[in-house]
This record gives structure tokens, sequence and C-alpha cells, in this order.
């Protein structure tokens, strides 16, 4: 197995963030500063910045219907972290973010090789959502959000236009959205630029995997079906 694969399913980190180990000269493999282009043996001894890493017998999956409140972080610095509050005995991992405030689904695996499929851009993985603003909808509002909308990009220091997307109005205050785009806070930036503040937001759907009536605070595993058509 390639080594950030193999770092990866181990759970101990993303994909990316392994690349990011190796380029640094922070990954270590029977005693020797170990390439990109090395490939794990079975016997091999793999170290990532003084940390052997250690696989667990089976891959777990699981689904979490985060309340508000929470950080999806795993980083045991930070108080309210997602795996805290989840509590699990073997180490695990948030794929993607939900806003401290935001509720709804999120995965949670010890497989990092899911993350890029299910995060990069490029691969236009559909995520829904449902939200409540502070007034009224209009029909020039769900025909804006629908279109794109020009929001501030901390990252380019310039104005990005988001993708056209799926919106469909269910009451007077509520709205579904079907985002392919993982910019922050997107859904409270994208209203903000029509005067509306989001009051409640809610993940419902990541591709195939719908949240469904699992309780708020509430997780699972997923099913073999929902497991096999996470892969790439």
């Amino acid at each position: 197995m390639r080594l950030n694969q193999y770092i990866s399913s181990s759970g101990f980190c993303s994909r990316r963030q392994a690349e990011r180990y190796i380029t640094a000269e922070k990954v270590v493999v029977n005693g020797e500063i170990a390439s990109h282009v090395y490939f794990v043996e079975e016997d091999d001894h793999v170290e990532v910045d003084g940390q052997t890493i250690t696989h667990t017998a089976q891959d777990i999956y699981m689904m979490l219907n985060k309340p508000s409140g929470v950080t999806c972080t795993a980083s045991p610095a930070i108080a309210g972290n997602i795996i805290d509050f989840i509590s699990y005995p073997e180490r695990i991992f948030p794929v993607g973010r939900l806003d401290k405030e935001t509720e709804g689904l999120i995965l949670l695996t010890n497989d990092g090789s899911i993350v890029n499929e299910l995060m990069k851009e490029e691969n236009q993985q559909e995520k829904e959502y449902v939200v409540t603003v502070n007034k009224k909808i209009t029909r020039t509002f769900i025909q804006g959000l629908s279109n794109g909308v020009d929001i501030y990009n901390p990252r380019t220091k310039g104005y990005t236009t988001t993708n056209p997307c799926s919106v469909t109005q269910l009451d007077d205050f509520t709205f579904r959205i079907t985002l392919t785009q993982g910019l922050n806070r997107q859904i409270r930036r994208m209203c903000r630029r029509f005067q509306y503040t989001v009051t409640h937001l809610q993940r419902v759907r990541i591709k195939h995997i719908v949240l469904g009536p699992l309780e708020r605070g509430q997780w699972r595993y997923l099913t073999d079906e929902e497991i096999a058509n996470l892969k790439p």
C-alpha cells in the first residue's frame, strides 16, 4: 500500500495531511525517513511525527446527528470537540466540517481513503440542507440563491460566485438547498447577501446517505450498502 494511503487508512489523519507529513520528512519507516513513492510492506514499522502507526482490525464508518454547540475537530485541546462528544473507544475522525452552531449529518471514520472522494470540490458530491431564515422568503431570494451568489472568499481575498444549485421553498421561512461546494459558512453568507439571517441550519444528506429519523446527538454505523457507495 502506498505510504500516504497506509497512514490515512489507519485513522491517524487524512491522506492530504499524510502527504504533508511526508513532505516535512516527519514520516519514518524502519528507522529511515520515507518518501512519497514508498510502498508499505506487511512487516514495516511506520512512525509519523514520533507516533507509531497501527491499524485496527476493522474499518469504522458511522454517522452522527450533530447537535449545535459541538465543534467538528479531532483536536483534544478544543473544548466541546466532536470526538469527546461521541466518546467512541477507538480512534476516529470527522469527514469534513459543520459549523459549531449547525446541526445534522456528519460522517466519522478511521478510513482516510474516503475523505478526498467526499470533500474534493471537483468530485461534485451533493450535500443537502434545510435552512430557516429570519423573515419571509420571496421568489427573488430563492431564484438568487439558485443562480449563484457573489460571496467574499478569504482564501483568495476576492469574491467567488457560488455554483448554481437546487433550492426549494418549504414554507414562509424555510427552504431546502443542495450544494456541491464546501465554502466556509457558505449558506449563511449566501443568505446574508440578500439581507437574510439564518436562524437554523441542518444538513440532512451527504451524497446517498440520508439523516433520516436519527435523533439529535445520536449516532449509528453505516450499512454495508452505504459504505460500498462511499468508496472511490
